[in-house]
């Protein structure tokens, strides 16, 4: 039955990236007509064992800085490292499932943080909003769940009817690691270097305060000056973790986000000053009310606040708009994909033939509709019960939660096939307005709107997430030759446990640090959420003019061919933490242009992102264990040294000294493997 694959791997098939020819087949390395070892105790243990870890890290880091970096990679790293180090033969199949589990993780924290930390952040402006650990953990697991069960019907368009004609950029990296690791390669030694130097760096300025955790211009006199006068100010953040995450972005989208953010911090704020406090209160009231962050006038706020106030919204029209845009460039998508279902239900000939493969076999159609009945009617039930306790309002947010995250599964599996982006943040903006809108009109108000609406945003967030990682996932799969229905059965665990993991970090979080106020968790998606959704239910009435101008900004870009969604977001997300994506996109670009010889410029690009990869996962579990000793009591940081502008500039040399470091390691590699 367990015949192994005793063949020494060599690496993918020739046509594994290029369109297939008329009757050409894609031939994956473990042949569909034999058995491999894939689930296994082992492949179980280690991939929940992934996805807490990994949950704990991405959690912190995308409520410190508004991006949350793909597990994939770093996991498929570190199964083949075990795998290595107790010299177990032929566990390519155990290692896709391991990171197809761990992988749950990325994914359902991402659409965790993009809404639900909102509820912290109204919570303290209304107390009457209670929020607990159900809430959290029951959104993003039936979120999670119906993400899976919508994409499997699409499965087979995404990864086998446009085998080639999609590049699947995080698929194809991970899948290179794991057909390196079985083919001996060593590639978790610089991870877990670059992971402990990354780690220990990001510790000391989190747990120690040694240096600033930002640098800004307002060391300089003149800098003060600028910011106080003419609300121009320039920040970055200097952690090693963020600087990963623009290493792996790359220079080109790095280069579109940062000129986002651009036009809001050196154009924009400088230039609403000038509109006047009248003007401004007509575009967006919110701010002048009574606990109103503008209630002293535009000329007595800093360039945050108006950033955050008022600036802000532009970017939030953008990705709104960024979103309907992939919805309308989706649609011949859509209707293909459910075609390609409908006919798979029927059980034609010609799939029957198909799915006595192994490499082609999903779970039955029969048993994903009952599973999607069956978490519609779990999360009405969560509606009912746990949020609106009124049955009318129950049905139409089951009926518009079902509707948005069906449609929106395939242009989040998109965005993932063509740039290895998820525009989640754009859809679930979107899918805020449209609940805000619909509930307020079915008579739901207040501050319980306020909840119902923030809870079926993560729903929908989680499920649209849960998607756009999971066809990465079934990617590896099919290049790989692995079973698709044991992903599929298996990916509903790593779910489960990525789900309550991600609820009891994020309420330590918030214990810890908090989401408002001085020293809060940045948490820039769901600060985004509170600010559309507070006006929309409290009847002040929200900014559609700022909403507006980003939308039509969004359509400018398009026309132009420019990525709106990367532009959008760059201009809602801090300018600080926008700076360091790209001095990494750039490093990117250094590493791998240096030499004419191209094997060599990849084996560089190469290492460059296992080291960039372990900045991020050192980065970010570290700040867990450092924001645990603060839970704990334990506060070592040097606030007075910090208060001082000797510590931005200490930042700056060290910062310098953690990008050489990433620039010179991956110049060293060689083209016969990462040294």
């Amino acid at each position: 039955m367990n015949t192994e694959n005793e063949e020494k791997v060599s690496g993918l098939p020739e046509n594994a990236f290029h369109e297939l020819k008329e009757g050409e087949e894609y031939k994956p390395i473990m042949a569909p007509n034999r058995q491999y070892r894939e689930v296994t105790p082992w492949s179980v243990m280690w991939g929940l064992v992934m996805a807490v870890i990994f949950s704990a890290a991405a959690a912190y880091l995308g409520l410190k800085v508004g991006q949350v970096f793909e597990a994939a990679i770093p996991i498929a790293i570190i199964a083949v490292g075990l795998s290595s180090a107790t010299k177990r033969k032929n566990a390519l199949g155990e290692n896709v499932i391991i990171q197809s589990i761990g992988a749950s993780s990325g994914v359902i924290v991402a659409g965790a943080i993009f809404t639900l930390p909102a509820l912290y952040i109204l919570q303290a402006k209304y107390p009457d909003i209670s929020v607990d650990f159900f809430q959290v953990f029951l959104s993003s697991l039936l979120g999670g769940i119906l993400g899976i069960l919508f994409l499997i019907p699409f499965r087979k368009y995404f990864v086998s009817d446009m085998h080639g004609k999609y590049p699947f950029p995080e698929a194809t990296a991970t899948t290179q690691v794991l057909v390196s690791g079985e083919k001996g390669g060593d590639q978790a030694k610089p991870l877990i270097m670059a992971g402990l130097i990354g780690g220990l760096y990001d510790f000391v300025i989190a747990t120690f305060g040694a240096w600033s955790e930002n640098f800004t211009s307002r060391v300089i006199p003149f800098g003060e000056t600028l910011a106080n006068k003419f609300k121009v100010l320039f920040s970055v953040n200097v952690g090693a973790a963020v600087l990963g995450l623009g290493y792996i972005i790359g220079l080109r989208y790095a280069a579109i986000i940062c000129a986002g953010s651009a036009l809001v911090w050196f154009v924009i704020v400088p230039l609403l000053p000038l509109l006047g406090d009248t003007t401004l209160q007509s575009l967006n009231p919110a701010p002048y009310l009574p606990d109103g962050a503008l209630i002293g006038g535009v000329a007595n706020a800093s360039p945050e606040v108006i950033f955050s106030s008022m600036a802000r919204h532009i970017g939030i029209g953008g990705i709104a708009m960024a979103g309907i845009i992939g919805i309308v460039k989706s649609w011949p998508i859509i209707k293909s994909a459910v075609g390609l279902a409908s006919k798979e239900f029927k059980g034609g000939s010609k799939d029957a033939v198909q799915i006595d493969k192994r490499t082609q076999r999903d779970l039955p159609m029969k048993i994903i509709s009952i599973g999607v009945i069956l978490a519609l009617l779990a999360t009405f039930i969560f509606f009912y019960l746990g949020v609106m306790h009124n049955l009318f309002y129950a049905v139409v947010a089951i009926l518009v939660v079902a509707i948005i995250a069906f449609l929106f599964t395939t242009v989040a599996a998109n965005a993932i096939a063509i740039v290895g982006t998820n525009p989640v943040s754009g859809m679930t903006l979107m899918t805020l307005i449209l609940a805000s809108v619909i509930m307020v009109a079915v008579g739901l108000k207040g501050t319980s709107g306020m909840v119902a609406a923030l809870i079926m945003g993560g729903v929908v967030c989680t499920a649209l997430s849960m998607a756009g990682g999971f066809i990465t996932d079934l990617k590896i799969g099919y290049w790989l030759g692995t079973t698709p229905a044991k992903q599929q059965s298996w990916k509903f665990l790593g779910t489960l446990v990525s789900a309550a993991t991600v609820g009891g970090v994020m309420i330590i979080l918030n214990d810890t640090y908090g989401f408002t106020g001085d020293g809060a968790l940045v948490a820039p998606q769901a600060n985004a959420m509170a600010a559309v959704i507070d006006p929309l239910m409290s009847g002040t009435g929200a900014p559609w003019v700022l909403y507006g101008i980003g939308a039509l900004i969004a359509l400018l870009l398009t026309f132009c061919k420019v990525p709106a969604l990367a532009f959008a977001l760059g201009m809602f997300i801090p300018l600080q933490l926008n700076v360091p994506l790209l001095i990494g996109g750039a490093v990117n670009w250094y590493v791998g242009s240096r030499s004419k010889d191209k094997a060599l410029n990849t084996a560089r690009l190469d290492k460059g992102t296992l080291l960039a990869s372990g900045f991020i996962a050192g980065g970010a579990l570290m700040g867990v264990v450092s924001a645990t000793l603060r839970f704990a009591g334990v506060n070592l940081e040097a606030e007075e040294w910090l208060r001082t502008d000797w510590s931005q500039w200490l930042a700056l040399v060290m910062y310098a000294v953690i990008i050489l470091y990433l620039a010179y390691s991956s110049l060293n590699a060689k083209k016969d493997g990462l040294k």
